[in-house]
């Protein structure tokens, strides 16, 4: 199997031993080909470009409004009278995106405080903005279903529920990210979704279940979870979101195997 982008080390979870400016090069020792970042916007485009140059990494994706006070947390595309908020934080990080070639952009649906109708129309009038936003520049428009087991109240919950937002609008305007850990949380069998939703994926995240931790930490079949991305023929980096049991660089036995997997 060959991964266009290689593995991608989410250095929001992973390297926290270290700052985040630090965070590229010790993610290159361990043999990442790539990292990412809900918002690594702490640090100036130009430098987390020259980080990455020096690295030899790519930016996978970064999200919008993961990091906005004003919201009540993980983002604001779904909350009515946060237009304007979304709007500038979209544009912020589509700018900071094209920046540094990051091909994914992340508006994070946030956390309503009811499912209505409102809600609904909001959220697709702000992916609707995004898509046009994108229209002629570098990074396109990735959602993510977030399990609400893990984050209550979360509006966009569901791969069904991503993939109908994705599926109306022109193909490759919309992706969708498979998480396995929110995946099996919810009862979701990865290897099936990946099946399902091969011709709208754009990336995935790898964590165990149960505890959110390293591949080879839980219950989750890997090795299919590998094949069933080599038959979607999917080409997009595999990203790591887990949380370290211990010292990330300490738990990194996995890596040389997946490496291998990947290179085969």
């Amino acid at each position: 199997m060959t991964a266009r982008s290689g593995l991608s080390a989410h250095i929001g979870y992973m390297f926290g031993e270290y700052r985040l400016e630090e965070r590229f090069a010790a993610a290159a020792r361990a043999g990442f080909d790539a990292v990412e970042h809900p918002h690594p916007f702490a640090l100036a485009a130009p430098a987390v470009k020259a980080l990455l140059e020096e690295s030899g990494l790519k930016f996978s994706q970064l999200a919008v409004g993961a990091e906005v006070a004003d919201g009540p947390g993980k983002g604001l595309a779904a909350l009515p009278g946060q237009e304007r908020a979304f709007r500038d934080a979209l544009l912020h990080a589509l700018d900071y995106a094209e920046a540094i070639g990051c091909p994914y952009i992340h508006p994070m649906a946030g956390m309503p405080p009811a499912a209505t109708p409102e809600v609904e129309q909001t959220y697709r009038d702000n992916i609707a903005f995004a898509v046009e936003s994108c229209q002629g520049r570098g990074p396109s428009v990735l959602i993510e279903a977030i399990s609400r087991k893990v984050v209550p109240g979360y509006h966009l919950h569901r791969l069904e529920q991503a993939a109908g937002i994705a599926g109306e609008f022109a193909p490759g305007a919309v992706s969708i990210l498979v998480d396995t850990y929110h995946a099996a949380v919810d009862g979701v069998d990865g290897v099936a979704a990946i099946g399902t939703y091969a011709p709208l994926l754009g990336h995935i995240h790898i964590a165990d279940c149960p505890g959110r931790h390293e591949p080879g930490s839980g219950t989750l079949d890997f090795p299919a979870i590998l094949g069933a991305l080599h038959t979607a023929g999917y080409k997009g980096a595999i990203g790591f979101e887990y949380i370290p049991a211990g010292d990330t660089e300490r738990g990194l036995g996995w890596l040389s195997e997946w490496k291998r997997q990947i290179a085969a």
